[in-house]
């Protein structure tokens, strides 16, 4: 990777889709009166209704059948969308069970998971600066996970299923509107089975049936808007992960993790020992050894002629 190859608007897709992701946990804090698996569904029915909506306005009824006529498209594309599906999952249930720090850890050991994909699965590679930014992370990273207090495994598992689901869009060629589009037809069903049962058996409250005022307006609108915003990150980094070096992808979504931790722990209240900000200060290090690669590069790039 060189400055003078970086796709630029896929660099700034990515930081985009990264911030976006960083400030979510303020927003699933909003719904912590709805049940996780609940609010899963909604999240899968909304973005499946706006995504299709714009791709049938745009592409007409073909869309569907020309996405999945590309190889490999539709098992892949149902394999990242239970993966993606399984990631929302835990990650609105650890938020709303006061988890927001160890979700933090699980972005930042993603990105070191990203690197080792692009570099073994890929065959891309890395200069030695880049070598020692990722070991420095690498070393915050087993820092945070020995001296965390119990065993991660919110963050492990969260690292794993979001690093499996990002290889496997960048593999597939598939645009990334239209990806997200069969993945979320893939879940739709299944997601209103789920919202249909909570309803009729007392678990959910997006309508008011019988005695049960439901939730609200306030809610209903919240989870309705959440579709968008489980879309547009997501169609961004699959944008990116097309666009870019996959170890590029890996280090900048350190943004999200970072700011997760500071939402969690400024704003939500949570736990943050001196044991867990020496984990967090070597991931910083070595993002700055990286970023001033960066730097140092772009300006030894001869100017055009």
């Amino acid at each position: 990777m060189t400055a003078a190859t970086l796709d630029r608007r896929g660099l700034w897709v990515a930081v985009g889709s990264f911030v976006l992701w960083g400030v979510m946990p303020l927003y699933w804090h909003l719904l912590k009166s709805v049940p996780s698996l609940q609010i899963i569904a909604h999240r899968i029915v909304w973005s499946a209704l706006l995504v299709a909506g714009w791709l049938l306005f745009k592409y007409g009824r073909g869309w569907l059948r020309e996405t999945l006529a590309q190889p490999r498209a539709a098992w892949m594309l149902a394999l990242s969308g239970t993966l993606i599906a399984f990631n929302w999952g835990l990650y609105i249930w650890a938020v709303n069970a006061g988890h927001v720090v160890e979700t933090s850890l699980g972005y930042f050991i993603n990105p070191l998971l990203n690197v080792v994909l692009g570099v073994v699965v890929l065959h891309e590679r890395l200069n030695r600066t880049q070598w020692l930014s990722v070991a420095i992370a690498t070393g915050g990273v087993l820092w945070l996970t020995l001296h965390y207090g119990s065993f991660p495994w919110i963050a492990l598992t969260l690292a794993a299923s979001f690093g499996a689901y990002g290889l496997i869009r960048k593999l597939v060629a598939v645009p990334p509107v239209r990806g997200l589009g069969v993945e979320s037809l893939y879940l739709v069903l299944p997601a209103l089975a789920l919202l249909f049962w909570g309803e009729g058996h007392g678990q959910g409250g997006f309508l008011p049936i019988g005695d049960t005022p439901g939730w609200g307006w306030k809610i209903g609108a919240l989870l309705v808007f959440g579709g968008a915003l489980t879309a547009l990150p997501l169609i961004g980094f699959a944008d990116a992960v097309r666009r870019i070096p996959f170890s590029l992808v890996g280090l900048l979504q350190y943004i999200a993790p970072t700011l997760q931790l500071l939402c969690g722990v400024l704003l939500l209240g949570e736990d943050f020992g001196p044991e867990r900000a020496i984990g967090f200060v070597l991931i910083w290090i070595a993002l700055a050894v990286y970023a001033g690669d960066g730097l140092l590069r772009a300006r030894r790039r001869p100017l055009p002629a």
